[in-house]
């Protein structure tokens, strides 16, 4: 049975994505805000809002007292965590059982596992998965990720155990890098995940980063709806996403998918699910983590299969079967997606927060827009500077390559600097057109 009424424990475009999906299900939208959102495109789509807490996200959307109490009080039967934030939460996930309240995504169980790096490790060593060579239990200084250096050899990688999307990652060549890099990275995954926990690994030069979506539900059935490549990142943010992959055929394509599912089914997973690979130049891949929730670039996968993998996300957690096999999905053109992000890439990206005076959103065949801004928002400075995605399609990469183009020549953004100018460069760029590109593709150009 569907539910009645979903909170929304997030805020931002991915916020307004998932209400837009409850209200094409007939589900009642419930938001939650901070005293920086009271504003925001979310709370005004919702059916009902409730106040959170002060800006600050420690006090407000990472604060799961709060958030367990906004949907109490409002008798929600479900709660869509979106990305980010306590999405990959065990302790929020667990809070959500404990009162009652299905959360969309994940067991805890399973965020769990897969968040357990030691143990997740040692169980895809077992199956004969390739995984990249590091530590195998968190680090709890310095030191210990020295001595994990020195047995895997510079350089290495420092990741965040509670979350991604660049947050707590730093490279290091070198011991003294190493030492200061952990400091760093350490608070840098306190401040995004409210988890300080680092691990590392070896660092891999030049590979492209290559994800595989899927679905899995309560009954064993699990599918993939192919890959998305997501090699153009600065500082390990995604910018731009692509799906499927010119680096990919369809060999490669079934193997990856395999691989995938395998790795859901040892987690127990049900959901949607992002397994996440480095892939060499020479079709070599190592599994890198599980994000245990929607993707930021979900939509490229959409527009290339016809999925809504937000829809399936509650389907999935009110109980109901998978209504999709594996032979069902075909991929259909080409969907590429640029983070439309509030920085100055003319000032090293540094946030530029401040009110948006005017816009101009681009249009035509084949354009999606997913936002939560409008003339005269507010971009504050507490949260992740992403103000919306600008995501196209067309029959094949020249064609989305030359449809991204158009729409990022009509769209204007007066007020506040962004990433829009610096997209047109990067569209234009020869090497980007002919599909040469790795994770370090950015810092070259």
């Amino acid at each position: 049975m569907l539910f009645k009424s979903i909170l929304i424990a997030n805020r931002g475009e991915i916020a307004v994505r998932v209400i837009r999906a409850c209200k094409e299900m007939g589900i009642k939208t419930i938001a939650v805000f901070s005293d920086a959102d009271k504003d925001s495109l979310h709370v005004k789509y919702a059916d009902d809002a409730v106040h959170i807490g002060p800006a600050l996200s420690r006090k407000s959307y990472l604060n799961i007292d709060n958030i367990i109490g906004a949907a109490k009080k409002t008798n929600a039967d479900a709660i869509h965590p979106g990305y980010g934030f306590l999405s990959e939460n065990f302790n929020f996930a667990k809070a959500c059982f404990d009162n009652h309240i299905i959360f969309i995504g994940p067991s805890a169980q399973s965020i769990a596992k897969a968040g357990d790096k030691s143990a997740a490790r040692q169980t895809l060593m077992d199956l004969g998965i390739p995984i990249i060579p590091g530590s195998d239990d968190i680090l709890s200084s310095s030191d210990m990720a020295c001595k994990v250096a020195d047995t895997v050899g510079y350089p290495v990688i420092l990741k965040a155990a509670g979350g991604g999307g660049g947050r707590g990652m730093r490279i290091a060549s070198n011991k003294e890098e190493l030492i200061t890099a952990f400091s760093i990275a350490s608070g840098e995954a306190k401040i995004a995940f409210g988890n300080p926990d680092i691990y590392l690994e070896k660092y891999i030069e030049k590979p492209r980063h290559i994800e595989i979506q899927i679905l899995g539900d309560h009954f064993g059935n699990y599918i993939h709806l192919a890959e998305r490549e997501c090699s153009i990142q600065l500082r390990y943010q995604k910018l731009i996403e692509e799906s499927p992959s010119s680096f990919v055929d369809e060999n490669f394509r079934v193997k990856l998918g395999k691989t995938a599912i395998r790795i859901a089914k040892a987690f127990d997973y049900t959901n949607a699910g992002t397994m996440e690979f480095l892939v060499d130049k020479n079709k070599n891949f190592y599994f890198m983590e599980v994000n245990a929730r929607v993707q930021v670039e979900h939509p490229v996968t959409e527009l290339v299969t016809g999925v809504d993998i937000v829809q399936q996300q509650i389907l999935i957690a009110a109980g109901e079967k998978l209504d999709l096999k594996q032979e069902d999905i075909h991929l259909n053109g080409w969907s590429m997606e640029c983070r439309i992000n509030a920085t100055d890439p003319n000032d090293n990206f540094m946030p530029s927060p401040g009110q948006i005076e005017s816009i101009l959103f681009p249009g035509g065949p084949g354009i999606r827009i997913d936002t939560h801004i409008h003339d005269k928002y507010m971009v504050t400075p507490f949260y992740d500077s992403l103000i919306g995605k600008l995501i196209v399609w067309a029959k094949d990469r020249p064609a989305a390559i030359n449809r991204m183009s158009r729409a990022l020549s009509e769209f204007e953004i007066k007020g506040i600097e962004t990433t829009i100018g610096f997209y047109k460069k990067v569209f234009k760029n020869d090497n980007f057109q002919k599909g040469d590109i790795d994770t370090h593709f950015l810092e070259r150009i």
